[in-house]
């Protein structure tokens, strides 16, 4: 379980500090013109890097605390 948490903190943060990077892993195969992500996918990634950050952080915090 913290192994998963800490991948989901990984991810969460490349997708929060490295919106490019995500877009071109993910996305920039299916544009034509690779004129970069647009600012509502930047948000929503933002959004997403934010989730997975929370969701790992709290299944860290209930392992290393909460785990008999």
């Amino acid at each position: 379980m913290i192994f998963l948490s800490i991948i989901l903190i990984g991810i969460g943060l490349t997708m929060f500090f490295k919106t490019d990077v995500f877009w071109e892993i993910t996305e920039s195969w299916k544009s034509n013109s690779s004129s970069g992500p647009s600012d509502l996918y930047e948000f929503d990634i933002k959004f997403g890097g934010v989730m997975f950050f929370l969701v790992g952080s709290a299944g860290l915090i209930a392992v290393l605390f909460f785990e008999g």
